[in-house]
């Protein structure tokens, strides 16, 4: 509860930080926030028309015209913001180090500021992905409904590694372009390690108990199942996801436990 209290008096901080980084990303834009709605777009329109019209690419059984490009846009987009999170939260304690040594504040703060501007980004781009579903006639109905508990566990996950990897990243900082490198080459194999451009069903046996063990191979199929099959996702293979979570969580505890900047 203390947590909760900490950072309900500093909403302010948090809304404040949130507006600062929307505005500043299209600051020197000539189309400014139109962006965010002309690039998901575009992405969306793209995969629709190479996919569906032109390569004609279909899932196995699933019969809808659009269900590639659905299976393609429910991994791509998810898996942005799984990025988006583990990416800022790995930097957030390098970025603000000058705001943590002058300011007293919550420092769980710039976690939550991390997964707010992080779910802006990615409402505008799913809310436009949701409105094409409802236009194709390929809206998964009641079971749409499910993402929200998937994304509950998929935010939990990133920012957990977010964090973990921002200590490290300030422990590290004096090699902090090699590391950078090494995260992103491990961000890179990791994404083409879940089947996100290509169904987990296309892998030999052995291969697809192999990427059970990912735990980005349940969440994206959760994602899936809901938006491609309409059926609610299979909870059990959620597991690996739970297993990270409990092991990064004493991060974001140690995050939260001196919760006044020193």
């Amino acid at each position: 509860m203390g947590i909760i209290r900490g950072l309900w008096l500093y909403r302010g901080f948090i809304l404040g930080s949130v507006k600062r980084e929307f505005q500043s990303k299209y600051l020197n834009s000539l189309l400014g926030v139109a962006w965010t709605v002309i690039q998901p777009l575009s992405m969306i329109l793209v995969y629709t028309i190479i996919f569906s019209r032109i390569m004609r690419a279909k899932l196995p059984g699933v019969e809808s015209t659009f269900g590639y490009s659905i299976y393609l846009c429910a991994g791509i987009l998810t898996w942005g913001l799984f990025a988006e999170i583990v990416g800022r939260g790995q930097n957030t304690f390098l970025e603000h180090g000058n705001l943590l040594k002058k300011i007293s504040f919550p420092r769980l703060c710039l976690p939550v500021t991390v997964v707010a501007t992080a779910l802006l980004n990615f409402a505008i781009i799913f809310g436009l992905f949701t409105l094409f579903l409802i236009i194709t006639g390929t809206f998964p109905g009641l079971a749409f409904f499910a993402i929200i508990a998937v994304l509950i566990v998929q935010i939990l996950f990133a920012i957990g590694l977010g964090i973990t990897l921002g200590v490290l990243n300030v422990f590290f900082r004096d090699v902090g372009q090699a590391f950078g490198v090494i995260l992103q080459f491990w961000f890179w194999f990791w994404f083409w390690l879940t089947p996100i451009v290509y169904p987990i069903t296309i892998l030999p046996k052995q291969a697809q108990e192999l990427m059970n063990y990912n735990p980005m191979t349940g969440l994206m199929g959760a994602y899936q199942a809901i938006l491609v099959r309409a059926q609610l996702p299979d909870w059990q293979a959620l597991i690996p996801v739970y297993y990270w979570e409990y092991s990064s969580v004493w991060q974001v505890c140690a995050c939260s436990a001196n919760t006044r900047a020193k």
